[in-house]
């Protein structure tokens, strides 16, 4: 299993026995932080919070979206049906169908699932929590299944997309190491072709100032730094996501330095480049857990 986790994921258990049928159906999305929504069974209310605790035990960052449908026997002595209610949500629903018929009808589903339509015996009610909280678990378990293959993916990509980071650096090096000369001997040159005299210590200062503006090699041993420690940390134990994003922000400033810095147009189309790759490295970084 992949140690880089999506945040995005689904997954979707069932659970049937002769008393009920329980289908869990769990949605993750980006989230800066980890936030739950759960959708239950009036007769299961009071497991949201363990729910919640077990969400929050497996996952770290995301959005949970997880929904509980429930299909109860009625027939079952363990489950009863408050009659007086159905009949005045059938005689609602009757009402808004007279005044609406394009409505669709309440199902058998939605009527079960009403709050306060179906109750449960006590010995009903505790094998149906223990049925839903169990259930719960393994599809979490296949939710994280679903992210780690994501992951994976998304650890690739960032992987090569370093890389290409890398080969960037390693074109511009050669050329790093012979900028200031030639900054330095374009300035000559361009002094050489005056019909005026310039003061020689004034130009050594011009020189020397120039050859550190065009000087890009500190930028290159940063945006190599920032390169190792990426390519360490998408190898290494999560959660990946935040360090990965500040990782991204400082490979950012690095390249537009390094295009503030240009003198030529090698150095210039390197840049931009460099910000096209960073870019497509932050995009995949704000899935990742």
């Amino acid at each position: 299993m992949s140690n880089v986790f999506s945040m995005t994921g689904f997954a979707r258990v069932e659970h049937k026995s002769p008393d009920f049928q329980l289908v869990w159906e769990l949605r993750t999305v980006n989230q800066r932080f980890l936030e739950t929504t759960f959708r239950l069974p009036e007769a299961l209310r009071g497991i949201e919070q363990s729910l919640r605790e077990c969400a929050r035990q497996a996952l770290t960052r995301g959005k949970l979206d997880a929904s509980l449908k429930l299909e109860a026997n009625t027939a079952d002595h363990s489950f009863t049906v408050n009659e007086p209610l159905l009949d005045a949500l059938l005689a609602a629903a009757t009402a808004i169908e007279l005044k609406a018929p394009q409505t669709a009808p309440l199902s058998k589903s939605q009527l079960l699932a009403w709050p306060g339509v179906l109750h449960q015996s006590k010995t009903g009610e505790s094998d149906l929590a223990m049925a839903a909280t169990t259930l719960f678990e393994r599809g979490l378990d296949e939710l994280i299944a679903a992210r780690a293959e994501e992951g994976s993916k998304l650890q690739t990509i960032v992987r090569r997309a370093l890389e290409d980071v890398d080969a960037q650096i390693q074109q511009l090096e050669p050329l790093a190491q012979t900028l200031p000369a030639r900054q330095r001997q374009k300035l000559q040159d361009r002094v050489d072709e005056l019909t005026i005299k310039v003061d020689a210590e004034r130009l050594a200062q011009e020189v020397v100032l120039l050859a550190q503006k065009a000087d890009i090699r500190e930028e290159l041993d940063r945006l190599r730094l920032h390169v190792t420690q990426g390519l360490d940390l998408i190898a290494g134990p999560g959660p990946h996501g935040r360090r990965l994003d500040f990782l991204t922000q400082e490979l950012n400033r690095e390249a537009n330095t390094l295009g503030a810095k240009s003198v030529c147009a090698e150095t210039s189309a390197a840049s931009i480049e460099l910000k096209v790759i960073i870019e497509q490295i932050r995009e995949q970084v704000q899935n990742i857990e």
